[in-house]
């Protein structure tokens, strides 16, 4: 049996259709504001599709939101009923993650540079010619890349507890280099049939472990609604995600490289940092890079706030205001 989409079910199959829309019932935001029913929409790609959910008035252009890896759009659920109800916000699973298609059998992810290509497809799509991007992580990195290679293009970036990709110690990568190709050699080789499955439960204890405490039980059932699938085995799941994301290490960036993308930036910018939030492996970097940003940036906010690296999905309430007054005040 040969499949590279994991992910797909019977109702991603339509993969003629240009946007699909299914309403679902949200509560109303804290502010007061009630949001429009949420929007599931689906995005032709040459590979498959994009899916993702629409929050807010299909009749604003949105801000296009991107989560982290091997997260999916679910990670915004929280955050979005707490924005403004005047601001509407596509949040897009990436390829290879939640209910998009993932990337055809031998293709590897270049999750950074992959994530530009993605972007600027789905950008061109709905014709934008200015956009506004909110990024988690790898979503937030990926934004970063979009907006020094577009900086005319993009009018605001929202990154949380992320200033840009990652740099990693050139000495670790070299030595994993090799080990990380036959893991994916290996992943593309699994069939449907082979991938692991489990229980309910099993799956989200499996999640939180995996995330080590940056998210709660209540996150973990949260990602899972368009994290998992039901297995062949009766009440049996398997993750939804291409197994081949575990493995994307190459085309990391070095620091270099990094600040000069960052004195590409241009538009407005907001940095939100979660303390603890995420671990880095040289986190002096952070600063540099927001030392670089700053000098080109229209306008520049940063902010710090207690958290883990998934704030946004644990507790929104902390950064909504943030980001209310952000694009309240551009």
């Amino acid at each position: 049996m040969e499949s590279t989409d994991l992910s797909l079910n019977s109702d991603q199959k339509h993969a003629d259709m240009d946007v699909k829309e299914k309403k679902n019932s949200t509560e109303s935001a804290t502010n007061g504001y009630k949001k429009e029913d949420v929007k599931e929409i689906q995005i032709p790609m040459p590979w498959g599709h994009i899916r993702g959910k629409w929050w807010g008035s299909s009749e604003l252009q949105p801000i296009l939101a991107l989560h982290g890896r091997q997260d999916n759009s679910g990670s915004f659920d929280t955050l979005m009923p707490l924005l403004s109800d005047d601001v509407s916000v596509l949040c897009l699973d990436m390829p290879g993650h939640g209910l998009s298609s993932h990337y055809p059998k031998s293709q590897f992810y270049y999750v950074y540079w992959d994530g530009v290509i993605f972007l600027r497809r789905i950008i061109k799509h709905f014709k934008w010619n200015k956009v506004k991007l909110l990024g988690h992580s790898l979503g937030g990195a990926i934004s970063f890349l979009y907006a020094a290679a577009y900086p005319d293009e993009v009018e605001t970036l929202i990154s949380l507890d992320i200033a840009s990709p990652s740099v990693r110690d050139i000495k670790k990568t070299a030595v994993a280099t090799g080990e990380y190709i036959d893991k994916f050699l290996k992943y593309e080789l699994l069939t449907l049939d082979e991938v692991p499955s489990y229980e309910y439960d099993e799956m989200l204890e499996i999640v939180e472990k995996a995330y080590n405490g940056s998210i709660t039980r209540e996150g973990a059932e949260i990602l899972m609604k368009r994290g998992m699938q039901p297995a062949y085995k009766k009440g049996k799941y398997y993750f939804s995600r291409d197994l081949r994301l575990k493995v994307s290490l190459l085309g990391m960036l070095s620091l270099d490289i990094v600040l000069e993308y960052a004195s590409q930036i241009k538009c407005s910018y907001l940095n939100i940092r979660a303390v603890p939030g995420m671990k880095f492996e040289q986190p002096e970097n952070y600063q540099k890079v927001l030392d670089v940003i700053k000098e080109g940036a229209k306008r520049f906010e940063y902010h710090e706030v207690k958290g883990t690296h998934h704030i946004h999905l644990n507790e929104p309430e902390k950064i909504a205001p943030i980001i209310k007054n952000f694009l309240e005040n551009l």
